[in-house]
């Protein structure tokens, strides 16, 4: 008796940062065929490096994404405009190719979300449906393990925290990843990407704090 033949899942991580490498080393993980949509050719070729051939790498087209979204059983929206609104990168138009039943896990919902169809959900109904795909669009998705997460996000904070508290505000003059994390000072946004996402005036740091 012939024995059933299952394909594996296809699943798309858009996205080849830290949240994305570590979601296509879980799905990989799990069987799965996965492909890692990036901008940054530097950076695809860092993941052809540590997968070693587990994983396809594309670099990021419209194109590339059309065709990558069609064919997936799961997208993973991983996109992270540091200090900005993420970009759309699937519009709903894109939906009615998917197979029904497809799922789509959208990271950057914190930001705003990198599909056009989705929405804020929670941990108590995370879930809904858009033309028979499945989001999973939750905030804050580290609360699921808020133990752990809170552990994990004191553990890399607290110096930070130590120098701001013996320095004060010099600790962000001094510090280059205190001064890149700074938005806004005495009422001025110092942040270039916050401020051109809400339209309105940037100050540098240095005129701000003169």
């Amino acid at each position: 008796m012939a024995c059933p033949v299952f394909s594996r899942p296809v699943s798309l991580v858009i996205g080849g940062g830290v949240v994305g490498t570590h979601a296509a080393r879980m799905a990989a993980g799990l069987g799965a065929e996965v492909t890692i949509i990036d901008r940054s050719i530097p950076r695809l070729r860092e993941l052809d490096e540590l997968f070693e051939g587990r994983v396809r790498t594309r670099f990021s087209t419209i194109d590339a994404v059309q065709e990558e979204v069609f064919a997936a059983d799961v997208v993973i929206g991983a996109v992270l405009v540091p200090g900005a609104s993420a970009p759309k990168l699937v519009s709903r138009g894109m939906l009615s190719s998917m197979r029904k039943g497809s799922v789509i896990v959208d990271v950057a919902i914190d930001q705003g979300g990198c599909f056009e169809t989705s929405r804020p959900t929670t941990h108590a109904d995370p879930t809904y449906e858009v033309d028979g795909v499945i989001h999973y669009c939750v905030a804050n998705m580290p609360g699921a393990v808020p133990l752990t997460s809170s552990q994990a996000l004191n553990n890399a904070t607290l110096p930070f925290g130590l120098a701001l508290v013996n320095k004060g505000f010099s600790a962000v003059l001094e510090n280059p990843h205190l001064r890149a994390g700074l938005n806004v000072h005495r009422g001025r946004l110092t942040y270039r990407a916050v401020a051109e996402s809400l339209g309105l005036p940037f100050s540098p740091i240095e005129q701000a704090a003169a």
